[in-house]
């Protein structure tokens, strides 16, 4: 139940009806034993109780997959104060659920599909505000060509109910995927597809639909497309879904050169827009872009793209306050890869973002890859990102003098940040049946936050800051000379009462490595043999150090992970 075509889609995703890794994924519910014990032992998955999988396409034309799993209660092992031991629940008994079927016709030119899924619990009162009792998804798909392929259109649709608990109902109407609870938003319905901030309701349903048509070959080529949700819709118990409450729209013409000539091999080319607004009316997103790509005679590639934003409005910044406005941005890419066909490639890029407020985000990233040998391949990738961003959100305070913001203060601030990455990775193939994956990656990344302030009004970019263009801010620092908090007055002399936040700043390492070993010991059947090693470590620094920060990641402790995986192929 597919995704988008769109290279240029922004703050919209796929329709999802699965994500696997809901299934035996860690506790949700690993609070009730770390908030309430002096000791706990959380475990650190949900034991799949049984799981079981049929594909596959019978005689009269239909293509079916099926796929069930129980997952079982998950308890922490807990010592209270007293020093006494028990076990506490930490994730219900659940059964997840996904089914697929769909049906050529026309030669295969037109499918026609359907999907169902779900997740069912069994709840009682500890996780009734806390998960769902059942979530489903009921969906329908189709996909049409003609003109042999030349032309195409895709439509989806779906329907999601989530049930429980009035409590649990509640966060998701607060979620980040749509912020229901946002003081400047209308009052919404209570039909069907209910969009009301509600603290009584058992239920949120909503809708979802996309539909593109497009010419997908010939010189010219060029697509149409729109994606929508509606607020109350809900997939993230058994699916991945990032927000809702949104239609978007986007247009796209490009042209290819595929004659060979003295200084390309081929050229594309694309001009296109998008743009979209929420159920309310407000305009959250809009952009102008360009693309260029050339596979030069030496078979280099070279592609840049240029992306124009003008100022909108933002209904998510304020974490569920008044929507706020967008300062108007520019981006731009160059990247650049070698003839794939030699023994050592490489592949470089450069990205900046520029907006009217500051904000600046300049990037390079790069990978050089050495094959030896047709059967082995190592490559290196190094990134470095530094960005500065003008408006970081950084909490919320309630003060009844603050009228313009509906009695919350929403404290932001700049933020300096630095990240910096290697992806290393070694792939070995034994024989078509047999492969070795290894995979690296060290991360750091730190960030600086300065200049706390707020917003001088709803649906504006002005600010002022705390101390220099309203009020006062003092920092609270330990014995070492860190800052440990921040103490402000958002009025000085005014009626508003000082209050107090947390040093933000960050300072992050991670290291996350893992072996993946194939073997198809039989035509169809596959043995996976894999071990993960995870470390992290932080601190409140705020910069970037590596000789420090290499040494707080190497000593901090690793976890692993461990895992066999068979699949057993049935022939008739």
């Amino acid at each position: 139940f597919g995704g988008l075509n769109c290279n240029f889609c922004s703050n919209v995703e796929g329709m999802s009806s699965f994500y696997s890794r809901r299934v035996g994924r860690a506790p949700t519910g690993a609070s009730l034993a770390t908030d309430s014990s002096q000791f706990a032992d959380v475990p650190d998955a949900t034991t799949i109780l049984g799981a079981g999988k049929i594909t596959g396409r019978v005689a009269s034309g239909f293509t079916v997959g099926l796929l069930d799993a129980v997952t079982g209660q998950a308890n922490a092992k807990v010592q209270t104060s007293t020093g006494d031991r028990a076990t506490q629940e930490v994730e219900p008994l659940a059964n997840y659920f996904v089914g697929r079927l769909k049906h050529d016709y026309i030669n295969g030119n037109l499918v026609v599909g359907g999907v169902v899924s779900g997740v069912a619990r069994r709840i009682d009162e500890t996780f009734a505000p806390r998960l769902a009792r059942h979530a489903e998804m009921y969906g329908n798909d189709v996909y049409y060509t003609w003109h042999d392929h030349m032309y195409s259109f895709r439509a989806q649709g779906a329907l999601t109910n989530v049930s429980g608990d009035p409590r649990e109902i509640l966060l998701r109407e607060e979620s980040s995927a749509r912020y229901f609870q946002r003081p400047d938003r209308g009052s919404g319905s209570d039909g069907f597809l209910s969009n009301r901030f509600d603290s009584s309701a058992t239920a949120l349903r909503g809708a979802g639909g996309y539909a593109r048509v497009a010419k997908e070959t010939g010189d010219w080529f060029g697509e149409m497309g729109l994606n929508t949700r509606t607020p109350g819709y809900e997939t993230n118990d058994y699916a991945f879904q990032q927000r809702a409450d949104y239609i978007w729209y986007n247009a796209n013409i490009g042209h290819m050169w595929t004659k060979p000539t003295s200084w390309y091999r081929s050229i594309n080319t694309i001009v296109g827009g998008q743009t979209q607004t929420n159920y309310e009316g407000d305009r959250t997103q809009k952009q102008l872009h360009v693309y260029f790509s050339e596979t030069t005679p030496q078979f280099w590639n070279v592609s840049a793209f240029l992306i124009d934003r003008p100022s909108v409005i933002d209904d998510r910044q304020l974490r569920g306050g008044p929507a706020i406005k967008t300062p108007s941005s520019r981006y731009a890419e160059l990247d650049v890869s070698t003839d794939s066909r030699h023994a050592i490639t490489a592949f470089t890029g450069l990205a900046y973002y520029h907006d009217d407020q500051g904000d600046a985000a300049p990037s390079i990233y790069g990978t050089i890859s050495y094959r030896p040998v047709s059967n082995v391949s190592v490559s290196f990738g190094p990134s470095w990102n530094p960005s500065r961003n003008y408006a970081q959100y950084v909490t919320a305070i309630s003060d009844s003098t603050a009228t313009a913001f509906h009695g919350t203060r929403y404290v932001v601030s700049n933020l300096d940040q630095r990240t910096l990455g290697l992806d290393t990775r070694l792939n070995v193939t034994f024989s078509p049946a047999m492969t070795l994956q290894l995979y690296l990656q060290p991360f750091f990344a730190s960030g600086n936050y300065f200049n706390f302030k707020e917003y001088v009004a709803p649906r504006t970019v002005e600010t002022a800051i705390y101390g220099k263009d309203r009020g006062t801010i003092s920092a609270v620092k330990d014995a070492g000379g860190m800052i440990t908090q921040y103490t402000i007055d958002p009025d000085g002399a005014g009626p508003g009462a000082p209050f107090t936040i947390g040093n933000p700043n960050f300072s992050q390492q991670s290291l996350r490595g893992n072996a993946v070993f194939r073997w198809e010991y039989r035509p169809g059947s596959v043995l996976y043999v894999a071990w993960t090693q995870s470390r992290f470590a932080d601190a409140t620094f705020g910069d970037l150090d590596l000789a420090r920060d290499r040494s707080a990641l190497l000593a901090a402790r690793p976890d692993n992970i461990f895992l066999v995986k068979a699949s057993w192929w049935l022939t008739r």
